[in-house]
């Protein structure tokens, strides 16, 4: 049985995406992976350039995702099947084209973490991301802005002569087309998958890619590569060279050996079979192997501490058994970008099965056997030159036109493709996925006009080739809005901020006013910046007021435009403002948990700790806590050092009491780091390695 490629139906229970945030995402929100590395890390030289190479300034031209909620319902998603008799892989084309499930025939097994749920929560780039199976994420440091998009999918001829089933998209932050093509040799127990991302353009592209394998989190599992040391990321953001297996007094290669949420980043040897595997008790797991173009290996796991407990909890349904991950990506780290030349290809194939290999050499003391055994086991099961062979086989297919679409992506590769005449063999961008959000930019590349009344919804191109149409377009609102995108996406942001000073003079001018109070804020001026969100908010509402066709989707960007005008005006001592503008907003958003929080910090603000305290007490979530985020933590320590002085300074004796008398609940309990002094970083003092 060669593979075979269908069409299926997934039911889960779900909570939808719902709509994204309608302010253009200027900053991309706080980055959990910021990095420091100490001056005797002896980085390589170039894992040290390509950790400063061109990081992302903002996420745009995507937006936000953050319109969903947690109360799930029972919900049809659209799966494809690709099937041979020895696995079944079962795809998510609409959610980034997810391997959801890896199962084994033969042994009757889940090769890898099923999440029985779909939870959106804020981990990718751009907010909505969910757990489990097998991603690929392309663009820049962090889960790719595609997590919960869809890429297009076709059946295409597979280089055994049975069907391979392609994905393909155009990245948005890189503007960087790729493919994915997977595909099961007739009585092969693993899937191949072949990738290849393209530069289309004259000049070089920083390029990201790590595919991110969520295994079972067994007790006694554990994780295995052929590596002796690693670099350790956690969340005090230092990056630092430790031995394998053992750090910090205990073996890290066993997930639930540690407390605290970190990554480890293997450090294979040059010349070295790239392989990692997650093996249980029994030494039975999956494995994952390359072509050595993907050279990274990584462990990312999450802890066996309180917080990393309730992150899993948080990502799927309580009860249900926890997840670590093993990654494999272009480069040693994932903070790195590496270059790309105008016109070059990055290539490579993986291969996904079962290993099962000797447990008490797996298991055992000897780090050396325990990675001999499973090289061993692997050579057998699938030989390093068949996984060479395999990738020289695929190529000539990579080119091959879809024989048979089975599932639509965006738009924008077709915008792009009109813009440039692209020509791009197996990734047809066809005009017919043009669809509403490209009409107005297919207008202004066809006529050299913008002709609307203001800001263009949805996420506008600001790439270089489209700020020159911008600029040579007759002025207007949405001309001169997007153009302040288009140059502050490319790091010239005093002439963005004269842009969006002439967006304001055409009236409704709410998005363009945040924008400016956006960069005041970047610019370290928070007085100026509270005066431009609170003149945004006022512009926002008058709009929402005006009851015309677009008052509901005003009356989001008044709700948007409130999440982050009452931090800044908190953070200019204008406290009362903040509380007037909450009391403004309906008591329906009101509830919400992101305006619960902020009502506490407001009347913690105004000297009335027990207030917010009751808010706490009476409990509320955020939908989209973000990786990382110490926002719940850091408001309700506050709190308690307010009730315990009672008037008076607060000191490290009253920060201490507070902590003793009024521990953080469960319920609150994301930190994703040691504790140390509040917003400082720390070192848990049983894990000099970090975690």
């Amino acid at each position: 049985m060669a593979t075979t490629v269908r069409r299926t139906t997934l039911t889960l229970p779900a909570s939808p995406l719902g709509p994204d945030n309608p302010l253009p995402a200027l900053d991309g929100g706080r980055d959990p992976h910021r990095v420091e590395i100490p001056q005797d890390a002896g980085l390589p030289t170039d894992m040290a350039r390509q950790i400063g190479y061109q990081p992302l300034r903002s996420i745009l031209p995507t937006r936000m995702r953050d319109g969903y909620g947690r109360n799930r319902r029972s919900t049809d998603l659209d799966a494809l099947v690709v099937e041979n008799d020895r696995l079944r892989a079962t795809v998510l084309p609409g959610l980034g084209g997810r391997v959801y499930s890896l199962h084994h025939k033969p042994s009757d097994r889940e090769l890898l973490y099923r999440n029985p749920v779909w939870q959106p929560a804020a981990f990718a780039l751009n907010g909505a991301w969910f757990s489990g199976g097998i991603e690929w994420n392309i663009g820049a440091t962090g889960h790719t802005t595609l997590s919960c998009a869809p890429l297009h999918a076709a059946r295409v001829p597979a280089p055994d002569g049975g069907e391979m089933l392609r994905l393909w998209e155009w990245e948005r932050l890189r503007d960087l087309p790729f493919q994915v093509d997977l595909w099961l040799p007739e009585g092969s127990d693993f899937l191949y998958v072949g990738v290849r991302i393209r530069n289309p353009h004259h000049h070089t592209v920083p390029v990201y890619w790590w595919s991110n394998i969520a295994v079972p989190e067994a007790v006694g599992g554990r994780v295995l590569a052929p590596a002796d040391e690693a670099w350790h990321f956690g969340y005090e953001r230092v990056l630092r060279r430790v031995p394998v297996p053992h750090s910090g007094g205990a073996d890290r290669t066993y997930p639930l050996r540690s407390e605290f949420p970190a990554d480890y980043f293997y450090e294979v040897p040059d010349g070295a079979r790239r392989w990692v595997t997650a093996l249980d008790e029994d030494g039975r797991g999956l494995v994952q192997t390359s072509t050595d173009a993907l050279r990274g290996r990584k462990l990312f796991l999450w802890g066996a501490g309180r917080a990393g407990r309730r992150w899993q909890r948080w990502l799927t349904e309580p009860g249900t058994g926890g997840y670590a991950e093993i990654q494999a990506g272009l480069a040693r780290t994932q903070l790195e970008h590496l270059p790309l030349d105008g016109g070059g290809e990055f290539t490579w194939l993986e291969a996904y099965g079962p290993l099962a290999a000797d447990p008490s050499a797996v298991h055992g003391a000897d780090w050396a056997a325990a990675r001999g055994e499973v090289a061993a086991r692997l050579e057998e099961a699938l030989p390093r030159a068949d996984v060479d062979a395999a990738h020289a086989a695929w190529l000539p297919y990579a080119d091959l036109d879809p024989k048979e679409s089975l599932a639509n992506g965006s738009g924008w590769g077709a915008l792009e493709v009109a813009r440039a005449g692209l020509g791009l063999p197996g990734t047809p961008f066809d005009a017919a996925a043009l669809g509403p959000e490209q009409e107005p930019w297919l207008t202004l590349l066809r006529t050299g006009d913008l002709p609307a009344a203001g800001p263009v919804p949805g996420s506008a191109p600001t790439a270089p080739a489209w700020r020159d149409l911008l600029e040579s377009a007759p002025p207007g609102p949405a001309v001169d809005y997007h153009l302040g995108l288009a140059q502050w996406q490319a790091g010239d942001r005093a002439q963005a901020v004269r842009s969006w000073e002439r967006a304001t003079g055409y009236g409704g001018a709410a998005l363009p006013l945040y924008c400016l109070a956006v960069a005041e804020r970047a610019a370290g001026e928070p007085a100026r910046a509270a005066d431009r969100f609170a003149q945004a908010c006022a512009a926002a509402e008058q709009a929402a007021a005006a009851n015309g066709p677009q008052a509901l989707s005003w009356c989001a960007v008044r709700t948007a435009l409130a999440r982050e005008a009452v931090p800044a005006l908190l953070a200019a001592g204008r406290t009362e403002e903040a509380a007037r503008l909450l009391s403004a907003l309906p008591p329906a958003e009101l509830a919400d948990g992101r305006f619960r929080l902020l009502t506490a910090r407001v009347a913690l603000a105004q000297g009335r700790p027990a207030a917010a305290r009751e808010i706490f007490d009476a409990g509320f979530e955020i939908a989209d806590l973000r990786e990382g985020d110490e926002t719940l933590s850091d408001t309700w320590y506050a709190v308690a050092e307010q009730l315990v002085a009672s008037g008076r300074p607060v000191t490290e004796e009253v920060r201490a009491t507070a902590r003793s008398l009024h521990p953080l609940p469960e319920r609150y309990e994301y930190r994703m780091r040691p504790v140390s002094a509040p917003g400082s970083p720390g070192a848990d003092e049983s894990d000099p390695a970090g975690g």
